[in-house]
């Protein structure tokens, strides 16, 4: 006799006791049943049961695996484990990133019948514009903040290396706020700016008497931080006789006030943060080892802005809300292009820069080519050849300045496949990212049959 296709009622009802949103699905992406808390989160309290969980959560016509997403029930029908995975799902409230945690239920007879999955919404990050949260949709900005939301419930020392300007400070307090410790304090200690003379001190604290000039005693920044996070930017400025301190301070949680005899002991989770190569600088002697074992217990790489493709629309949309808060700013066409074929050296921090700078220069809503700054836009035309000058032309848009014998309307039907590809919202909001109609959009895409 075959098993009964229905779950147990009280199985049910369990996952309506639960806070977190949950639903009860098949193996077939059906979703059987889900609890209030989803209802709400998810749905806008309407109901779900009888439509798939990746129509629900994406939008899609497929399942997740082939629409370029790692589907947790996929996998988990593989492995016959519990499987974890972060989402960018659509909510009533906009695109957001959220764990997935899916565990299989099997029957009386030890097969996978259904998949209980619990969401939690990652609410330090969103898909789209949120200030001051993190913003992306790409692969490289994903898999970073997967291993974000990884490490951030633990108290693992973080490091986080990536050039400078890729926002590095901001994925450090994206670790603090999803973190057990996100009600205590967040203390940025910035290595490069201070002088070997002063950085025990301001460390660790000194006092009164310790050294000429000290009338009083002070708490150090370790002490500040107590029961949060210190984040050490760039901690390969750190004179080598501090990073021996530094290096006991993390292997014993104990350290000393300048000028005290006192053992003091520490209660913070370290992040830190450099653009420099660490291991290079172990091997000229200029950083010590053991500190850097310590430090990259849990690494991870901050993604230049030239390698997240599709990111860039979202970004705009946020900075130039942030540095013109009382005007509806926004990029004509031929504007967005010139950013999107330019290299960014500076990452994030020049892009904002560069947005600040154009939004002064405007005097209307639009921010048109003639506001960018004259190295960007000639960059973008390939006027500049010197390749050490000028950045290399970002691989959305055409490299008809380098790759002369490349058809450029092979490019532009390129160009817009990776642009559908990527995109998770309405073809409305395409069309505005492509600063082009909506009726042109469906007009190529049919084109290109995807209509």
């Amino acid at each position: 006799m075959a098993a009964d296709p229905r779950p147990l009622p009280e199985l049910v009802s369990f996952l309506e006791s639960l806070p977190e949103p949950h639903i009860l699905c098949g193996r077939d992406f059906r979703i059987i049943a889900a609890n209030a808390a989803y209802r709400e989160v998810c749905a806008a309290g309407e109901s779900v049961v009888g439509r798939t969980c990746y129509d629900v959560s994406h939008h899609y016509t497929v399942p997740c695996d082939r629409a370029g997403e790692s589907c947790p029930l996929a996998r988990s029908l593989q492995s016959g484990q519990r499987e974890r995975v972060l989402h960018l799902h659509h909510t009533p409230a906009g695109e957001e990133y959220v764990n997935i945690e899916l565990s299989p239920v099997r029957d009386g007879e030890g097969e996978i019948a259904w998949f209980v999955e619990k969401m939690e919404p990652l609410a330090v990050s969103r898909g789209v514009a949120a200030n001051p949260a993190l913003i992306g949709h790409s692969e490289a900005f994903r898999a970073m903040l997967e291993l974000v939301s990884r490490v951030a419930p633990s108290d693992a020392s973080v490091l986080l290396q990536g050039e400078s300007g890729t926002g590095k400070e901001l994925v450090a307090h994206t670790v603090h706020e999803a973190s057990r410790r996100a009600d205590h304090p967040f203390v940025v200690v910035d290595c490069s700016g201070l002088p070997e003379t002063l950085f025990e001190s301001e460390l660790f604290g000194h006092e009164r008497g310790a050294f000429t000039g000290a009338t009083a005693r002070k708490p150090g920044l370790v002490e500040a931080a107590s029961g949060g996070t210190l984040f050490l930017d760039e901690i390969g400025d750190i004179p080598l006789g501090m990073q021996v301190k530094l290096l006991r301070l993390l292997e014993t949680g104990t350290y000393r006030r300048v000028g005290s005899t006192e053992l003091r002991r520490a209660d913070i989770r370290l992040v830190s943060a450099t653009h420099r190569p660490l291991q290079q600088m172990i091997a000229e002697g200029r950083f010590r080892q053991d500190l850097y074992y310590r430090i990259n217990t849990f690494p991870i790489t901050v993604p230049p802005l030239r390698d997240r493709e599709g990111d860039l629309s979202l970004l705009v949309d946020s900075l130039l809300k942030r540095v013109a808060p009382q005007r509806s700013l926004s990029l004509t066409p031929a504007a967005l292009r010139a950013l999107l074929a330019y290299r960014f050296p500076g990452n994030v921090r020049e892009l904002r820069n560069v947005l600040e700078r154009a939004s002064l220069m405007c005097d209307g809503e639009q921010v048109g080519v003639e506001h960018l700054p004259m190295e960007l836009t000639a960059s973008a035309r390939g006027e500049l050849p010197d390749e050490d000058v000028v950045p290399r032309l970002h691989p959305t848009f055409h490299r008809a300045a380098e790759e002369d014998a490349l058809d450029l309307e092979e490019v532009q039907r390129q160009a817009l496949m990776r642009a559908v590809r990527s995109h998770r919202g309405s073809r409305r909001d395409l069309a505005r990212r492509l600063g082009i109609s909506e009726r042109t959009l469906y007009r190529r895409l049919r084109e290109l049959g995807e209509g």
